[in-house]
């Protein structure tokens, strides 16, 4: 290993060179005029892959944007790995709060600035010059690897699942590697063992067919603002308790050594709400705020329209009100079962002066796996040997829905190994990467493979 090592010091020039051509592609899914952008990353993508020396590597479409496949199998009896990531980046609104241009990387004070750097283009990249130190130094791979990059994680991945169903036999490995996920602090390197689930959907009420003048006829009829905040206060309690009945019957609660292990972290709540800005934390009493924020599940309300929001006064009765809201889950809560509840409950307090529509948008399920998992330990000794420290082992409070689907359609596990920071503004105006952590993840990558090359089949 010492001289694949040593070729990934003497590249990290090269390396940023490389990654700031990867982020100037705008390639943002959600937005139509950006569709020839994000081919062309897509495109970008497999080129690199064929240059590092994967094999077959190929654009397949979907009824979205392209999957880019390709495939190194020249490891005879050893595991294969399943490599998942995403070329696609969300959209940069608002534009005028980035401090240098979003596709334009910027480096600040040992820091890449750049929409994509941290989520995901940076963290796929570290794997393709992991894979490049080990075909340019010994001419192969320890073990064998299928690498699969979406471009449509940042809307929903509405087509991934059935593209994985359509390709069990070309996907068949041993264990799933996704490098989308933070540590849990700067210099704490960790491992991520569980994921929560989503649900998102949007309400939507109508009170009249127009806008009404509010002298004329308020009193009259109900005003489908305040029917919506009297619905949305009816999802919790004062303790921060969802009231949604039959909604915690199936949350998997924390075993004491989990709750031991948090306790011993270095977290530190008076710091953590200075930097998010907040004046009090809250969330659900009885519990630690890493206990809130990675295993028990949520309510939020992610948005709200509704009548005249423009400068000045305009008095009017606004005919139609909005809402998008979202419940993050724990493992063995069923986003189905969870929506079904939620529709149900939201029926029922709303009154029948308003007409009520729920639209269910999209979903995900959470995931979970077990600490003696020999592939989480072998990513564990890798990040030791990448970053010189111990990893913590946590879970995260955000969902990757394409976990749970490895697992249910090829019965694989999977092994986050993330190296992004907290702080890095994944979906926010200056998202940046630590590039400290990119050079420490490129050799721990480069140690993974070595590891998972030893574990028997």
């Amino acid at each position: 290993m010492n001289n694949v090592i040593d070729f990934i010091n003497t590249s990290r020039d090269r390396y940023l060179d490389e990654l700031k051509n990867y982020l100037a592609i705008p390639s943002i899914s959600a937005l139509p005029e950006h569709a020839a952008d994000t081919r062309r990353c897509a495109e970008w993508s497999a080129e690199e892959m064929t240059r590092i020396g994967l094999q077959n590597v190929r654009l397949i479409d979907t009824p979205g944007h392209p999957v880019v496949y390709g495939e190194w199998l020249g490891a005879p009896g050893a595991p294969t790995i399943l490599f998942y990531g995403h070329y696609d980046v969300q959209p940069v609104d608002p534009l005028e709060l980035w401090e240098s241009p979003p596709f334009e990387a910027t480096i600040r004070d040992g820091e890449i600035y750049a929409r994509g750097s941290a989520d995901d283009k940076g963290q796929v990249f570290m794997h393709f010059k992991a894979i490049e130190a080990h075909m340019k130094q010994n001419g192969r791979l320890p073990m064998n690897i299928k690498m699969i990059l979406e471009g449509e994680e940042e809307v929903g991945s509405a087509n991934l699942d059935n593209f994985i169903k359509a390709n069990k036999d070309l996907l068949a490995a041993d264990v799933v590697v996704i490098s989308d996920s933070p540590m849990f602090d700067r210099g704490i390197p960790s491992i991520c063992y569980g994921l929560r689930g989503l649900v998102y959907f949007q309400i939507d009420l109508r009170g009249s067919k127009s806008d009404l003048h509010s002298g004329s006829f308020g009193g009259a009829v109900a005003n489908p603002n305040m029917v919506l905040a009297n619905i949305l206060a009816q999802m919790k309690d004062r303790s921060g308790r969802i009231r949604i009945p039959g909604f915690y019957d199936d949350v998997r609660e924390l075993t004491q050594e989990e709750k031991d292990q948090w306790k011993r972290l270095p977290f530190n709540e008076k710091r953590y709400a200075k930097e998010l800005g907040a004046p009090r934390l809250f969330g659900e009493k009885g519990y630690t705020t890493l206990e809130r924020v990675w295993a028990r599940p949520t309510f939020e309300v992610n948005g709200i329209i509704g009548g005249f929001t423009g400068e000045g006064a305009k008095t009017v009765i606004p005919a139609v009100a909005m809402a998008k809201v979202s419940m993050r889950l724990v493992p063995n809560q069923d986003p189905d079962r969870i929506a079904e509840l939620f529709e149900a409950y939201v029926k029922k307090v709303t009154p029948k002066t308003v007409q009520l529509k729920v639209t269910r948008m999209h979903g995900g399920k959470p995931w979970m796996t077990e600490f003696d998992n020999p592939f989480v330990q072998a990513a564990g000794r890798a990040i030791e040997k990448g970053f010189g420290k111990t990893p913590v082992f946590n879970r995260e409070g955000g969902s990757i829905p394409v976990v749970a689907t490895f697992s249910e359609i090829l019965g694989l596990p999977s092994v986050l190994f993330g190296i992004g920071l907290p702080d890095e503004n994944a979906h926010a105006p200056n998202e940046k990467l630590d590039l400290g952590n990119f050079h420490g993840g490129v050799i721990a990558s480069a140690y993974l493979y070595e590891e998972i090359a030893g574990i028997r089949k």
